[in-house]
């Protein structure tokens, strides 16, 4: 009788510290946590090196963004798009290491661990940001086709913002004209791919 008194004695005071890892959005039957939103908050703020603000506002900022992630994985998985090698990540990582900090391991996981957040965390947050770009490279990219008289409309318009020829600006200004366009295919096709997902938002997790 003594021990189980005890037990519960234990339990009782232990009960207030225990944090519920409630269902926070629901898309496609995939689930995601509160805990997957407090992550992308703070590899958010960590790789834009701001102070972590999990307030409600940012806590939908990042299930929206874990949705969008969703919706995008869906369409990598089943269109067969290419993955970016984990090397690539790696390289990232390294880039982050030396410039924000010096090259010292010891400074960036003292960060990290301000941030709340791992190093394998992180690698697999860069991992996927370079996944969405090769998808959206793959899908979109091949769709996009800037005519010569697009580049020469550009030129005159925006003439005072170049120093030089029409022809030493035009492969500039391409590359530019075709990032918009490639952006503007992706957003149109996101916002479809999103009013065509099943969301349930779990307005209690946002509080």
């Amino acid at each position: 009788m003594r021990t189980f008194v005890v037990l519960l004695a234990i339990c009782a005071s232990a009960s207030p510290a225990v944090v519920l890892d409630r269902v926070a959005v629901v898309v496609n039957q995939h689930v995601i946590k509160s805990s997957d939103i407090d992550r992308a908050v703070r590899l958010t703020d960590f790789l834009n090196n701001e102070r972590v603000a999990n307030n409600a506002a940012e806590k939908k900022k990042a299930a929206d963004r874990l949705i969008d992630q969703e919706v995008i994985r869906t369409e990598v998985a089943t269109g067969r798009y290419s993955r970016p090698p984990e090397k690539d990540a790696e390289a990232l990582l390294a880039q982050i290491r030396r410039e924000r900090f010096g090259g010292s391991e010891t400074r960036l996981k003292q960060a990290l661990g301000q941030y709340g957040i791992t190093e394998d965390e992180l690698r697999a947050q860069l991992l996927w940001q370079l996944t969405v770009l090769r998808f959206i490279n793959e899908r979109f990219r091949p769709g996009v086709l800037i005519s010569d008289d697009e580049i020469r409309n550009y030129y005159e318009q925006h003439r005072s913002s170049f120093r030089g020829t029409l022809e030493s600006a035009s492969s500039a200004i391409r590359t530019s004209l075709e990032g918009e366009q490639i952006n503007q295919q992706f957003e149109t096709w996101l916002q479809g791919a999103r009013g065509r997902a099943t969301i349930e938002y779990k307005q209690e997790a946002f509080l």
